[in-house]
């Protein structure tokens, strides 16, 4: 198959994404190739959410950024840590002690991000809003020698309501701003939003997203 359209894609939506705006093209279920040509339109942050897929990939390409979005398993961590430059999906206090402990068996700190559960499906995994203030509030954060958190990640509920797609998002960025003020003020490192996907991403960036994840726009359908 003929990719170069996602290198004509790529080039746009960076050219239109916000100076600060990280976009991350989400590559799961697409080839090698389709990856290739969106390297050829500038593009270097991809990210996977299975631990295999997302290991084959690293192999093949390891010079690229590779971020897990996916859903992390605690018995999938140590497949995921020693290929990614960042984790978005970190849901529970279990999961950071499990990647701290497979960081410091290969000696590196791997960068995190709080996932927020905010959306309406319960089918969507995530701290809720008091929970995530909770945990920094606890300490806990401080103890883990080989995870840095840089910041948060949510998804917004599925829907075409945009009023209720941006009131998710501005849930999240609240929560972001009471971490950043309360717990990381002059922390320069803790300065990610995740939020946003083809379907919402403008709605994400008006409400305070600096990292976007966008796959379908880019790639099309996936290829299972």
């Amino acid at each position: 198959m003929n990719y170069a359209h996602v290198e004509d894609i790529i080039t746009t939506l960076r050219g239109e994404l916000p100076p600060e705006v990280t976009l991350v093209a989400v590559s799961k279920f697409h080839p090698i190739e389709a990856i290739e040509a969106a390297v050829r339109g500038g593009q270097e942050v991809f990210g996977e959410s299975r631990a295999q897929e997302l290991a084959q990939k690293h192999a093949a390409l390891p010079h690229l950024k590779w971020h897990f979005i996916g859903h992390l398993q605690s018995n999938k961590v140590r497949a995921v840590v020693p290929c990614v430059s960042l984790i978005h999906s970190v849901d529970s206090v279990a999961l950071l002690h499990t990647i701290d402990k497979e960081a410091a068996k290969i000696g590196r700190v791997v960068d995190v991000l709080l996932q927020l559960h905010v959306a309406q499906e319960t089918t969507k995994f995530g701290l809720t809003c008091d929970e995530c203030v909770a945990l920094a509030d606890s300490g806990v954060l401080a103890t883990l020698g080989n995870v840095k958190v840089r910041g948060v990640m949510g998804m917004a509920t599925n829907t075409d309501d945009s009023a209720e797609i941006a009131a998710e998002f501005k849930k999240i960025r609240s929560v972001f701003d009471t971490l950043k003020s309360s717990f990381y003020p002059s922390d320069d490192s803790f300065s990610v939003v995740s939020m946003g996907m083809s379907h919402d991403y403008r709605i994400a960036i008006d409400c305070g997203s600096n990292m976007v994840r966008i796959g379908t726009t880019i790639f099309g359908e996936r290829e299972y």
